[in-house]
């Protein structure tokens, strides 16, 4: 393996980057059966779906391991929203600095079981390819984390923060809030945020820009109840078309997000994302069109993305012959960087309640709010970074957006003015993360935990240790 420049590269106290690529190759059967044991933990935050027990016993399993591969101090920690964040450190060397390790061990529910090709929590090989929920999002990147620190063992020239937080997945903000009020059990001068990936199998990449996020609940009324349609049906205001229109309003005929107050136009300027291998990625149907106009990075990354989650209405199997009197659902808007979430949310607000048909009564109800981020990439953390991931993949690391959203990263960025934010992780397109049939590439798990092990001592060289 070389450095990038021809020459050998040397982690600067372990030898060389091939003898720690050769470690994390050798841990590969167990950080296989780590992600088995961790799939198989149904840890949904979400009581409503699962019994809470299931993410205690998650985060118990977090904890042992991160003690086995040795941080100090693994605890678990209650946060407002009464999820249990695991937190941990490890002392640096004299002089040092320190970075944080994060990810979070609370997965998407199923959605459709009869969708899987395997048990969604039933870590399956098919395919070159590990499959089940959270695989990818977010367990792979624990058990890469976990990897990294195995092989480098007792040589970990950095100081080491932890945290992996309970209720990512849900958006109800317990971490967000718990950090504030806990700074000195976080503060480092570089935070690791595993819980992104690259550009595509064998393409280093770091997450600069994030969405923010608007989610609303919009209710229509029309009726005092339900009622026949075969004496009422036709002048009787129907509510579930009314709001039928209302969410039709919010796109224009090429299907581009379009809400009355904010910029909807915006380009992206870094790395693209070629059209047909989106389309390939989304596994979008022959002959279906992708919605907007632009490129696809500039729809995915600089502008405003409004998606209708769910309805409640009656279902088709079942139902009755009666106009509905009420009708609700929920929309998620992605916010890009330089539009306030807070301020996208009232645009949504807003839009919904004028696009009302015929005097329906509207009433919209906001749910979680996430701020779109955008990190600083010319520090030494990056240097590091670059360097590390020319040595795993053999070349230099791209740069991209990310259409997700995670709101802990300003609250980070907030907080530690000074450390460098990396988003990273194991993450790629063909992992189908939230969908059905989620995926890890079992060799981006063993590259990224080299590349890890790599920047924790490239990081120790450029801060003079």
């Amino acid at each position: 393996m070389t450095d990038g420049t021809g020459g050998t590269s040397r982690t600067g106290r372990a030898g060389t980057a091939e003898d720690l690529a050769a470690r994390v190759a050798a841990l590969m059967p167990r950080a296989k059966k780590d992600l088995a044991e961790l799939v198989a933990m149904p840890s949904v935050a979400d009581p409503r779906q699962y019994p809470p027990e299931h993410c205690r016993s998650t985060a118990e399993w977090v904890a042992a391991a991160f003690t086995e591969a040795g941080l100090h101090d693994v605890r678990l920690e209650p946060t407002e929203d009464g999820s249990l964040a695991v937190l941990g450190h490890r002392p640096p060397p004299p002089g040092a600095p320190t970075v944080l390790l994060y990810s979070h061990y609370d997965v998407q529910p199923p959605l459709d079981d009869s969708a899987w090709h395997s048990p969604p929590f039933e870590l399956t090989e098919r395919d070159g390819r590990w499959y089940g929920r959270g695989a990818a999002d977010c367990k792979g990147n624990i058990v890469m984390h976990l990897t990294a620190l195995r092989a480098l063992g007792d040589d970990v020239p950095v100081g080491l923060k932890l945290v992996v937080e309970g209720s990512e997945e849900q958006g109800t903000g317990g971490l967000e809030a718990y950090v504030p009020e806990h700074t000195d059990a976080l503060r480092a001068d570089a935070l690791l945020i595993c819980d992104t990936g690259n550009a595509a199998v064998g393409v280093p990449t770091a997450t600069t820009v994030l969405r923010g996020l608007a989610n609303v609940v919009v209710t229509v009324s029309t009726l005092a109840g339900d009622l026949h349609s075969g004496m009422f049906g036709g002048p009787a205001p129907d509510a579930l078309a009314a709001l039928i229109r209302i969410l039709d309003s919010l796109r224009d005929a090429d299907g581009a997000t379009r809400i009355d107050g904010l910029d909807t136009d915006g380009t992206w300027q870094g790395i693209g994302y070629d059209e047909q291998q989106f389309r390939d990625d989304a596994a979008v149907l022959d002959g279906v069109a992708l919605l907007g106009t632009g490129s696809v990075a500039d729809r995915l990354w600089a502008r405003p993305a409004v998606t209708v989650l769910g309805i409640d209405c009656p279902p088709v199997v079942g139902s009755a012959a009666a106009v509905p009197a009420r009708a609700r659902a929920r929309v998620s808007l992605r916010v890009p960087p330089g539009t306030a979430a807070a301020a996208a949310a009232g645009a949504l607000t807003a839009h919904l309640e004028r696009a009302a048909p015929w005097g329906v009564k509207v009433s919209v109800e906001r749910e979680g709010l996430g701020s779109p981020f955008r990190a600083a990439t010319d520090g030494p953390a990056y240097t590091a970074l670059d360097r590390a991931m020319r040595e795993a993949y053999g070349r230099p690391v791209s740069f991209l957006g990310q259409g997700g959203s995670i709101p802990l990263c300003n609250v980070l960025g907030a907080t530690f003015p000074d450390a460098e934010l990396i988003l990273m992780g194991v993450e790629e397109p063909r992992c189908l993360i939230h969908a059905p049939n989620e995926s890890v590439d079992p060799t981006e798990i063993e590259r990224m935990a080299l590349v890890e092990a790599l920047f924790l001592h490239h990081y120790a060289d450029r801060a003079g240790n």
